[in-house]
């Protein structure tokens, strides 16, 4: 009898995921049947900024763009901790300024090796 019970609690979380389930499988078989599929040439062209593609689409990149990415997540990083950081900087204390002066100090070794490789300009 207590083993009823404990499954009848399951029921809502089964009736939810078989719902989902029907309404996924709803939703990608009905397009298929209602849209019309007669794709042109236009529609079916490669389209980037404007024009059509040129060149081949595995060509290699220069190595400075993946120094100006990787510059930019960094920096990105760094913003998404210094909000918090500088919102609960009362709380955190004197160690919590110095972690967070420390790891400033990373970036900006960071930063100045990439300038100094000249990453950041370009030809």
């Amino acid at each position: 009898m207590c083993m009823e019970a404990l499954l009848l609690e399951y029921l809502p979380i089964l009736i939810f995921i078989g719902l989902a389930a029907v309404l996924g499988g709803a939703l990608i078989v009905i397009p298929l049947i209602v849209a019309p599929s007669k794709p042109d040439p236009e529609k079916l062209s490669a389209y980037e900024c404007g024009f059509p593609a040129f060149g081949d689409a595995r060509m290699k990149f220069d190595v400075r763009f993946y120094l100006v990415a990787i510059l930019f997540i960094i920096f990105d990083l760094e913003v998404a901790f210094l909000f918090p950081w500088a919102i609960t900087l009362g709380t955190t204390g004197v160690f919590g300024f110095w972690s967070m002066m420390a790891f400033l100090g990373v970036l900006t070794v960071g930063f100045i090796y990439e300038w100094k490789k000249g990453a950041l300009e370009w030809e």
